[in-house]
């Protein structure tokens, strides 16, 4: 291979990363965007808090449609990479779960800005929820195992209940300034502990 092919590879692979670190940057910052001010919020916000141009954005996502969906997948996947990771830098499975929960939580309220569009009749959303417990079931139940493993908690905890518990309790924040529903998901894994 000569030395101009081997630059080509290079540059080619660097400029896919840096494309990979542009759209993760537009990803978040729309995420934030749609939690303040709703999925119908100006694109220009998001170009503001992602520092970049209108056009930048449309050449990503040519249609709003397309911003929430990826927006929405973007959001899945950091919570089901997030998943073995803490499993690997917590001191406990049973933290590691606490950890993961708490983004889960975020994941939920963020969710809830974009509940009305995920429900409307656009077929482009309907593979979102499918897509949402393939990656996510298996990292909540891979938690509670290994916790459960562990002997921090009861055995036997099924995820797609744990998650519905923990989604029911992170609902009754839209309403209500006052709730607390992060303090309420704590006491809900804290109640997963086996008593000494």
């Amino acid at each position: 291979m000569s030395d101009s092919s081997r630059d080509a590879g290079r540059n080619t692979r660097s400029k896919r990363a840096d494309a990979r670190r542009n759209e993760k940057t537009l990803l978040d910052a729309a995420a934030a965007v749609f939690v303040t001010s709703g999925v119908e919020a100006p694109i220009r916000d998001i170009a503001v808090k992602a520092g970049v141009g209108t056009a930048t954005i449309y050449r990503h996502f040519p249609t709003r449609a397309d911003l929430i969906v990826a927006v929405y997948r973007h959001q899945v996947e950091a919570l089901a990479q997030a998943g073995p990771e803490l499993l690997a830098t917590c001191a406990t499975p049973h933290a590691a779960l606490g950890r993961w929960i708490d983004l889960f939580a975020d994941f939920l309220v963020t969710k809830l800005g974009l509940a009305a569009v995920l429900k409307c009749d656009d077929p482009c959303f309907d593979p979102l929820h499918s897509f949402f417990l393939e990656r996510i079931v298996p990292v909540c139940t891979q938690l509670l195992d290994a916790a459960a493993a562990s002997g921090e908690i009861r055995p036997g905890q099924d995820a797609d209940e744990f998650m519905r518990g923990v989604a029911g309790l992170c609902a009754g924040a839209e309403k209500n300034p006052r709730y607390d529903s992060r303090r309420m998901v704590q006491l809900l894994v804290a109640g997963l502990r086996r008593a000494p």
